[in-house]
């Protein structure tokens, strides 16, 4: 749609879009690229209103969509937000956890981690990167996780779906290499969003932890490595540790500090 009251050089605004735009990492790319002078398509399962009031406050013109990104009704209907216009940036942070033990959970809750993490964000990269690849033009910025590079004990569904989405970013990103698309993945640790309320790990140590990283501080990290065009990033340096020790320690370990930090009522000892 276009808006007249808009003058010939607002009009060309470059169009970013993000999903899981409501809060946290999500809410914070958004205002990173509003101020930077983009246009905005945000999607969110929880209600818009006041980030896009947000963002409109620092000059975005926003179109708004609550959807459920986890079915292809949710993912077409962002694209109908889109509404055939050039995308510059595509910032894919929509997700969601889950606690508890596998065998403990309901199936239909696992179901929607995956179809969310994994099959909602590959649907709609398919669709907005190939009209990138066809203009030679654009950024995709992952929210990957270093849960990914760790089994993760009581909370296994998540962190296999973000080992998912740390590989594709860079598989992708290495098929892009020559388009004028450019790749790439931000690797957060703990951060203080409602993530843990929502994935059912307040009792947790990791859930408790007063270390969790600022979401404004994650999401700058990952949005100057995308304009740098840099292929993946992992925010703070305690957490680039802790990545680099993945690397090394035995996946038997891992899984074992893992359950430490993530098994139900361990933030109560």
């Amino acid at each position: 749609m276009t808006d007249l009251s808009r003058t010939p050089a607002e009009a060309v605004r470059p169009l970013a879009v993000v999903t899981g735009a409501s809060s946290g990492i999500g809410y914070e790319l958004g205002r990173l690229l509003a101020d930077d002078g983009y246009d905005l398509v945000v999607a969110a399962d929880t209600p818009l209103a006041e980030a896009v009031q947000a963002f409109e406050g620092l000059g975005a013109r926003v179109d708004a969509v609550e959807v459920d990104l986890a079915t292809e009704q949710g993912v077409q209907s962002l694209i109908g937000k889109i509404a055939g216009r050039p995308v510059d940036v595509l910032a894919a942070n929509a997700g969601h956890g889950l606690g508890k033990g596998f065998l403990d959970e309901r199936f239909e809750d696992i179901l929607h981690v995956i179809d969310t993490n994994v099959t909602g964000t590959v649907r709609l990269v398919h669709l907005v990167g190939g009209a990138m690849r066809d203009r030679g033009q654009g950024r995709i910025l992952f929210t990957g996780s270093i849960a990914g590079l760790m089994p993760g004990s009581f909370q296994a569904v998540y962190n296999a779906s973000k080992a998912f989405v740390d590989s594709f970013s860079f598989a992708l990103r290495n098929e892009l290499k020559d388009s004028g698309v450019s790749v790439t993945v931000l690797m957060p640790g703990v951060t203080d969003t409602e993530f843990f309320e929502r994935a059912g790990l307040m009792d947790t140590k990791v859930g408790q932890s007063d270390k969790k990283m600022d979401p404004a501080d994650v999401a700058r990290i990952g949005y100057e490595a995308m304009r740098r065009g840099d292929g993946d990033v992992v925010a703070g340096m305690s957490n680039k540790l802790q990545a680099a020790m993945a690397a090394v320690t035995p996946q038997s370990v891992l899984a074992e500090q893992h359950r430490k930090m993530a098994e139900p009522g361990s933030g109560q000892t």
